[in-house]
């Protein structure tokens, strides 16, 4: 019984990893398409953007 509860446990930390890599691959890609917006919009200049 120790092993499925160690088993377990891994899979816990794995899933907490996938999901923490997911939404920080969705903030960036919400922050991307914010700096976008903001660009076309002419809030920010485009001489700001490298």
């Amino acid at each position: 019984m120790s092993d499925t509860s160690a088993e377990r446990g891994g899979d816990q930390s794995i899933e907490a990893v996938r999901r923490a890599w997911l939404t920080e691959n969705w903030a960036s890609v919400v922050v991307g398409l914010v700096l976008v917006a903001l660009v076309l919009a002419g809030v920010i200049p485009a001489s700001l953007v490298p």
